[in-house]
């Protein structure tokens, strides 16, 4: 907590001593959006920043699409580094901020964006999305500045939309590549225990207690995020979590909460759940594990790790079990949820407007791109976020070759695809981050009986409340 304060306290110092000018809109006092130069790019000399998270085998995919942009824009020299995880990203940028020297863009999470607008710090997209003006590539070939409404379109309604839920309605980040939660399942023990695979949590509860009479020494479920099983069940009950009006952020102390938090202890009482925090590991540990006392027999987890989720080959080369996907149950399979999780980017404020407009050029391209998409879903077990990628020759054969043993990442993928109207994403705002790891913790005091309900949605509400004080 001390450490995101100090991060708060730097950037308040930005806002009153940054050097580029900032205009601002009458509505929320926000960053005013991009004022578009006329003819977008110039064709100037622009070297470009780029902080991520990638590995190796990522950035050589990245590497080879930059060539690519290279030949249409060979005056935008982009130059990336790999900083450590999403919040060592956050970090380096919230200090940087401070000395005006952030890079050009990042990758980011939505509480980052809400941290650094704290200094008006993210540029607003819409003028450039919108934008009409026409950019002349090297090659002499043109192309709009803004994204065609079919590109739009393209895009995968739930993490299209994640670059709006900042409580003013403009657009400060696109989609890059994204993951959810799945239900992984062992389809061989289903499939010799007439087990049905669970759409909703009721089906899920009763499945458990067959597992348990099976396998009495079992435990059924493991879900590795406590904070994503809160969130997600406050989107599938249509219950307040929390909101980007600054009147009141914090939503969560209400009694629908409290009855599913209470619902779930009983499950975890009786032997049928756990979590990755009490188990101390994610919970494919007890999935994939045949040795173990008390194995589990569906894990709720990334949709990215779902070779984590497959149990290693037997001494006949063979897995001992296949491993089935599916969406994670459901409150209402008419009102279906599934958190959207998994890297979007952003372009930083410049005083040299060029550097913006490079910077989208370059955003654009990636994120449109329908082949970058598919090859650099492949490489990361991450999901394309365009719709028509699933068209694409080389990845509709990918996902063709899904099974639940040596393709299991292709059937994670097929499995995300065929859910995209379910994608859902919350507020963000300074203390959003707060909010979910307060209710993860409130989750597990409630399972492990470290306290009763309503103290520990209170204690979670204040110190959520004392955070954003």
């Amino acid at each position: 907590m001390k450490k995101a304060l100090a991060i708060v306290m730097l950037l308040v110092i930005v806002v009153a001593s940054m050097s580029i000018f900032v205009a601002c809109d009458k509505k929320n006092g926000n960053a005013a959006n991009f004022e578009v130069p006329v003819g977008g790019y110039d064709g100037s000399e622009i070297t470009l920043r780029f902080y991520h998270t990638m590995g190796s085998n990522l950035t050589d995919v990245l590497n080879r699409y930059i060539e690519s942009f290279n030949v249409l824009y060979p005056n935008i020299h982009i130059q990336h580094e790999q900083v450590g995880g999403y919040d060592d990203v956050r970090d380096k940028i919230s200090t940087e901020l401070t000395a005006n020297n952030q890079p050009n863009l990042a990758y980011c999470y939505p509480d980052h964006v809400a941290l650094y607008n704290m200094a008006k710090a993210v540029v607003q997209l819409d003028n450039l999305i919108d934008s009409k003006e026409t950019v002349t590539r090297a090659d002499g070939t043109t192309e709009s500045l803004g994204l065609t409404q079919e590109q739009k379109d393209d895009f995968i309604k739930g993490y299209y939309e994640e670059g709006q839920q900042f409580g003013d309605e403009f657009m400060y980040t696109m989609p890059f590549s994204k993951s959810t939660e799945v239900l992984y399942y062992n389809k061989t023990f289903f499939d010799e225990n007439n087990l049905t695979v669970p759409q909703t949590w009721d089906e899920l509860e009763a499945v458990c207690r067959q597992i348990k009479q099976i396998d009495p020494n079992s435990i059924p479920l493991g879900y590795d995020s406590e904070a994503n099983w809160f969130i997600t069940m406050c989107e599938q009950l249509q219950s307040p979590y929390t909101s980007a009006d600054e009147s009141e952020h914090f939503l969560f102390n209400n009694q629908t909460n409290k009855d599913f938090v209470n619902r779930i202890r009983g499950w975890y009482n009786d032997g049928l759940v756990t979590t990755q925090t009490i188990y101390g590991a994610y919970t494919s540990g007890l999935f994939t594990d045949l040795t173990a006392t008390s194995r589990s027999y569906m894990s709720i987890g990334s949709s990215a790790g779902a070779t984590h989720q497959r149990p290693a080959k037997g001494e006949d080369g063979n897995y001992p079990f296949e491993v089935g996907i599916a969406t994670i149950p459901q409150a209402n399979v008419n009102n279906k949820k599934v958190i959207s999780q998994g890297p979007s980017i952003c372009i930083f404020n410049k005083s040299n407007k060029q550097e913006v407009v490079a910077s989208w050029l370059f955003v654009k391209y990636l994120t449109t791109s329908v082949e970058f998409q598919a090859e650099f879903s492949m490489a990361s077990g991450y999901v394309p976020v365009l719709k028509s990628v699933a068209d694409n020759p080389v990845y509709s054969a990918f996902l063709n070759k899904a099974d639940g043993g040596n393709n299991v990442a292709a059937l994670s993928a097929k499995i995300c695809m065929q859910q995209q109207d379910a994608y859902y994403t919350s507020p963000a705002f300074n203390g959003s981050s707060k909010a979910r790891d307060e209710v993860g913790a409130l989750l597990v005091k409630c399972l492990k009986g470290e306290t009763d309900i309503d103290t520990a949605f209170k204690e979670a509400l204040d110190e959520c409340e004392y955070f954003v004080s």
